[in-house]
């Protein structure tokens, strides 16, 4: 069975750290373009970061350039998403998803989903 499964999430404060990871099982990961993408209460839901499969590309929404870092471990089959100086307006439940093309922002692009973990950064 086909399956990613984020986790990392958690309460934390204001210029705070994070690390999500999301792990897949049922298939290699390093043959997917890998995005993040967070939903907050009553918001669409928005890609956040992505890495290629071909060459290792990373991209950043311009909310989060130069606070979040997204790196994949291969031997691990896992992705990873760094978070620093996180904000208030992180908050939200964040999800990643595999794509057998190459990165892109449009969620209907993915074709696996994980079941998303909560972020929450509050003082």
């Amino acid at each position: 069975q086909l399956q990613l499964v984020e986790s990392g999430g958690g309460l934390v404060q204001p210029g705070g750290s994070l690390r999500l990871s999301c792990a897949a099982s049922g298939f290699t990961l390093d043959y997917y373009a890998i995005g993040w993408f967070r939903q907050a209460p009553g918001k669409e839901r928005e890609g956040v970061s992505c890495i290629s499969s071909s060459d290792g590309s990373t991209y950043y929404a311009d909310s989060v350039k130069g606070r979040f870092t997204i790196s994949r471990d291969n031997a691990k089959n896992t992705v990873y998403l760094q978070m620093n100086s996180l904000k208030p307006e992180d908050t939200a439940v964040y999800y990643c998803a595999a794509a057998e093309s190459d990165c892109s922002g449009y969620v209907p692009s993915y074709d696996y989903w994980g079941q998303g973990t909560q972020v929450t950064v509050s003082s």
